[in-house]
């Protein structure tokens, strides 16, 4: 007797037949409905997603304000192009965006679909605002796949013969403490990196030809791995030393992910530029470039933007996700979640020495796995057999790092203690499964 294609099994056997391979595929499970933090595939069958649409659903699933303002909006005008005929629910997402991510004494915004467009805007920008071509990021950066983009993240994997690459573009080491740190307490790692940073000024690239530093402040990609705050405080000083622009990537960590609007204010540094993007519109595309107005307005009337900026359907859903977001306090819910996550990970660390590190602010949080407890010795095998595993009982997880050797969670942030609950139960008993192979 031949066995019937489940829904979802036919579901991705269409998408191999008919969808280029290069589009990834981190994880198997299908979607018919979704809400909160659960995803139901085409089977009907329960899913509580860590995922988050890779970050993007911070304030869950379908959130009925969202949906409602997606509707309203949609019935008025879908499109005309903000360049053409302006509409109040850009401009009103932009005063918003000003108010609880204020750069300076005054700050500027605007409007695009995607990070990867976000960041392309915010480079042409600080080049422009300092008439210099060289932009420095970091090892294990991810910006996006877009030309520009592409060139600043690190990971080869994301960019196999898709050269040559944007030009002026010097990639520094990021100061990852877990991995690096060696025999140095923090201070000392920190003092010796930051000494690498001064040093790019004679090894590596005219610092007087640099228009900015790009980075996240804590990586996601790369394997959620935070800045140390005196690094990042050096990196401000060196800024203004040289009169560099610091942009950072706010994408995956922006509203609410780590407890605050952005990572840069759980630091208490301020960037010049900051992109966004993600669950700013949970889930439909729009993203931002804000930066003091005297940098933004810096770019060439029309060098800037594009047919699709800011899409009134996607203002509109990203105005009401705001609202909504304040309204149920998120960010302090990102905190409560990301202590329950962090102390029962802390507490399976003392019987799982394959895990190497717990890490992260609020609730973005990564796991990392190595052998022999050796941060040198990244572990990708057993990170893959877990996300498997959770996968095959109903827990939606990724990995990440530059290894593979990460698993980042990325639930959503109203998701119910017990929901949170049953997802961690899945992922620890993954892991005393998987360490036992």
């Amino acid at each position: 007797m031949i066995e019937e294609l489940t829904k979802s099994q036919a579901l991705l056997d269409r998408r191999k037949n008919a969808v280029a391979n290069g589009v990834g595929v981190f994880n198997t499970a299908t979607v018919s409905d979704a809400k909160g933090a659960i995803i139901i595939d085409a089977d009907g069958r329960e899913l509580i997603d860590f995922a988050g649409g890779i970050g993007v659903v911070n304030a869950g699933h379908c959130p009925e304000p969202v949906v409602a303002a997606i509707r309203e909006q949609a019935g008025k005008y879908l499109h005309t192009s903000f360049n053409v005929v302006t509409y109040e629910p850009y401009i009103e997402l932009c005063e918003e965006l000003i108010d609880i991510l204020p750069h300076g004494e005054q700050t500027k915004a605007m409007l695009v679909s995607t990070g990867a467009e976000a960041v392309e805007n915010a480079i042409k920008i600080a080049r422009q605002a300092t008439k210099r071509p060289a932009i420095i990021c970091f090892t294990g950066a991810y910006h996006g796949r877009t030309m520009m983009a592409m060139t600043l993240t690190s990971k080869i994997s994301y960019k196999y013969d898709c050269g040559p690459f944007a030009p002026e573009v010097y990639r520094l080491p990021f100061p990852n403490l877990y991995r690096y740190k060696g025999d140095r307490n923090e201070a000392a790692f920190v003092k010796d990196e930051l000494k690498r940073l001064r040093e790019s000024a004679l090894n590596l690239v005219d610092v007087k030809s640099v228009a900015a530093i790009i980075l996240e402040p804590i990586q996601g990609e790369g394997g959620f791995n935070p800045i140390p705050q005196e690094y990042l405080e050096g990196l401000r000083a060196f800024c203004d030393e040289h009169g560099i622009l610091l942009i950072m990537d706010e994408v995956q960590s922006g509203f609410c992910r780590t407890g605050h609007w952005a990572s840069w204010q759980h630091y208490g540094v301020q960037p010049d530029i900051s992109t966004y993007a993600k669950s700013m519109g949970s889930g439909l595309p729009i993203a931002a470039v804000l930066g003091r107005a005297d940098i933004m307005d810096a770019a060439a009337a029309g060098s800037i933007g594009g047919t699709y900026i800011g899409s009134p359907v996607c203002c509109a859903a990203a105005l009401a996700t705001i609202k909504y977001m304040k309204e149920i306090d998120l960010n302090a819910k990102a905190v409560e979640v990301g202590a329950t996550i962090m102390n029962r990970l802390k507490n399976l660390m003392k019987e799982c020495p394959q895990i190497g590190d717990v890490r992260g602010i609020g609730a973005m949080i990564g796991i990392e796995f190595v052998k022999d407890g050796d941060p040198t010795q990244p572990d990708a095998e057993i990170c893959t057999r877990i996300v498997k595993g959770c996968s095959d009982n109903g827990l939606i997880m990724l990995s990440a790092g530059t290894h593979k050797n990460i698993i980042r969670i990325l639930s959503p942030l109203v998701i119910t203690p017990e929901h949170l609950d049953k997802g961690m139960t899945i992922f620890e008993n993954e892991i005393r499964k998987a360490r036992k192979k």
